[in-house]
């Protein structure tokens, strides 16, 4: 009997250990991710038992996209641009995720009533909101940049200017600069005029552009003065503000606003245990620390009130959020069907443009 028992107990604690498989979750690096595994995956682990390997890469979207067409995935939750995650869900690439497994707000608001309008879709459960910008080194510019339109005027600010390789947000800043109102920005790029006009301004500096792809570069470039001004995600340019003292300022100024998503590929190897860590890292104590580490806006309403102050103790960081009232008087907030119908179209003529 002692040895049945002893054979039990065994087995079900085997059992136990294997069904709290580590989980690989994949997302841009640098201080990003560090705000990620501070709030996330390290209180998840202690909570839950369950390991997380924490991977970066450019752009998660593209792993996802060739396991997932191999058959060989290893990815069970990526963080993924809005677009993105509209085009993998279309193409079956993605986990349909039930949003009642999303715990309420403390006061009981269900979930679907406490994210951000649009922050819920078929395959995504949004964790912040971020926005694309453009800062520029205090020591490197004469004078004070205000405008869109200033990062485009090389005269009245001489000097290298840094721009993400890729078509979004590009387009839309340049026909913001000039002079395009950031409500009819969208509705002129469904134009061949309207791209025709965001590539001729784009055209203006394209000699003196250094082309970025990962969000730790535009932070350095402007750091070792390779560049005078460069588009970044603005919690990148916080983070090397703040954290570590660069003289770097941000212009809001025609800011392209955007979420990105939680999301679980197809065939993700420890499926359950994805969906464990969705839920727990986008409930609303959650979202909440990791605007302490990084500024970007959490993706539930309830979270905002508890954003304090930055992990030095010190720095309010309610004025550094994009979705501030203050950076907001003309902001354009990316429209995620757009990018996921004309990315492959727009890209394909942004690189064509680049080789010419």
């Amino acid at each position: 009997m002692l040895k049945s028992t002893l054979l039990l107990t065994t087995a079900l604690t085997g059992l136990a250990m294997a069904a709290k498989a580590d989980i690989t979750v994949m997302s841009w690096g640098g201080s990003y991710a560090v705000s990620q595994v501070e709030a996330y995956h390290k209180p998840f682990t202690a909570e839950t038992g369950i390991g997380v390997n924490s991977v970066d890469a450019d752009n998660p979207a593209t792993p996802i996209k060739a396991q997932v067409e191999a058959g060989n995935v290893t990815i069970d939750v990526a963080d993924v641009e809005y677009s993105d995650a509209i085009r993998l869900c279309d193409e079956g690439l993605l986990e349909e995720l039930d949003t009642s497994m999303l715990p309420p707000a403390p006061d009981g608001t269900p979930a679907e009533e406490d994210f951000i309008e649009g922050a819920l879709t078929d395959c995504a459960v949004a964790n912040i909101v971020w926005s694309t910008i453009y800062a520029y080194n205090t020591e490197n510019v004469d004078g004070t940049p205000t405008t869109m339109a200033d990062f485009f005027d090389l005269e009245a600010f001489p000097g290298k200017r840094g721009l993400r390789k890729t078509a979004k947000a590009n387009l839309e800043m340049a026909l913001i600069a000039d002079g395009v109102p950031a409500e009819e920005v969208y509705d002129l790029l469904e134009t061949d005029e309207g791209v025709d006009r965001a590539f001729a301004k784009l055209e203006t500096i394209k000699d003196d552009v250094v082309w970025w792809e990962a969000g730790a570069q535009p932070p350095q470039l402007l750091a070792d003065g390779e560049v005078v001004m460069s588009t970044a995600y603005n919690g990148r340019i916080f983070n090397a503000a703040v954290a570590e003292d660069q003289p770097l300022e941000v212009v809001w100024d025609g800011q392209i606003l955007d979420f990105d998503l939680f999301v679980i590929p197809k065939g993700a190897p420890n499926l359950e245990e994805a969906k464990q860590f969705i839920a727990f890292a986008t409930d609303t104590e959650r979202l909440a620390a990791q605007a302490s580490w990084i500024s970007y806006g959490p993706a539930r309403l309830s979270s905002g009130p508890l954003v304090g102050l930055y992990s030095d103790g010190e720095t309010e960081m309610a004025p550094h959020m994009p979705t501030a009232e203050a950076n907001l008087s003309n902001a354009l907030v990316n429209d995620f069907e757009f990018w996921a119908d004309r990315d492959t179209d727009l890209n394909e003529r942004f690189n064509a443009w680049l080789a010419n």
